[in-house]
């Protein structure tokens, strides 16, 4: 181990992000009431460029009038590319009130977007005295951010969360698919005459989960465009939970249960990682480093692997 400590990703839930565009005001109250540990009110794709006016104005008024009880709620603002984003975030900061927690930016290509946003975040915070500072969550949705995580994840104390996004960035890319997330029919390969597909995002996604891993951020999901395929959701969420992301994008409510499901440990999970912790007290009491739990060895790894579980089961229990 590194004698730089990997520091702590934020302890709060992040199993689902629920998104809905502000320009629909008759989701917030939806939205608030969901099972959902973080609603996104986008300004950004869902919303039309003759309404980005009215939906910003819809946002700041959801937030200081809706109750979102314990949930996290952040505001997508419009690519740094756009005319939109500057006063995306005056107002925000301007007149939304402390229930604003986090702002989510958008194809981030490189550190020096998010100091961008920082300088006037910060400033305005300065300006109107807020005692709470307002947190950062970006989305790699390019080859640029890509090439750039790591930079992108040590780039600012506000950032809290760091999302991919499979569409544009799969256009950045040059990928020939339509697809948003899954298992794409061209990505595959051939085993005695058999057709096995395998995961075109899983690279990207390890990249992120090691930035994320490696500078205290939370490492998130994105979104799955066919939201009629609960399978196949199901499966992209294991497979990001089996790399390390803590949750991921909900595009329609019928994710929800099945984004928290997934990122909820099991109780079998729970009891086999307590059980791990026990066992390992016992062998750390008779002076030895390493036991044998259900026929396999288990040793100082296997503690911080069961460690994670518990804790993760413990924050959700607790929210």
């Amino acid at each position: 181990m590194s004698f730089r400590i990997q520091p702590a990703a934020p302890a709060r839930p992040n199993r689902c992000q629920l998104f809905g565009p502000a320009s629909n005001t008759k989701l917030f109250a939806k939205m608030a009431a969901s099972a959902a540990d973080v609603i996104n009110i986008d300004l950004e794709d869902s919303v039309a460029p003759t309404d980005k006016d009215m939906a910003r104005a819809n946002a700041i008024e959801a937030i200081n009038t809706v109750d979102w009880g314990t949930k996290t709620v952040s505001v997508r603002i419009n690519g740094l590319d756009t005319p939109y984003w500057y006063r995306d975030v005056v107002d925000l900061m301007e007149q939304a009130g402390e229930r604003l927690d986090m702002i989510m930016i958008p194809k981030v290509g490189c550190a020096e977007d998010i100091y961008a946003v920082d300088a006037l975040v910060t400033a305005i915070e300065r300006a109107k005295g807020r005692s709470k500072p307002v947190a950062f969550e970006v989305i790699i949705e390019s080859a640029a951010g890509i090439a750039h995580v790591e930079a992108i994840a040590a780039s600012s104390p506000r950032l809290e969360a760091m999302s991919l996004g499979a569409a544009d960035f799969a256009a950045s890319m040059g990928m020939q698919t339509t697809g948003i997330g899954g298992t794409q029919e061209n990505y595959y390969m051939i085993r005695e005459g058999a057709k096995h597909w395998s995961d075109p995002w899983h690279w990207a996604q390890a990249a992120i989960v090691a930035a994320c891993r490696t500078h205290g951020v939370l490492p998130v999901d994105g979104p799955f465009g066919d939201f009629s395929d609960d399978d196949g959701y199901i499966a992209q969420s294991k497979r990001s939970a089996t790399l390390g992301m803590v949750g991921k994008w909900a595009i329609h409510p019928k994710q929800i249960a099945l984004a928290n499901e997934v990122f909820t440990p099991s109780e079998e999970a729970v009891t086999e990682a307590r059980e791990i912790l026990a066992a390992m007290e016992t062998a750390k009491a008779n002076g030895e480093g390493a036991t044998v739990y259900k026929g396999r060895l288990v040793d100082i790894a296997s503690i911080k692997q069961a460690e994670v579980i518990v804790a993760q089961a413990e924050l959700i229990a607790a929210s």
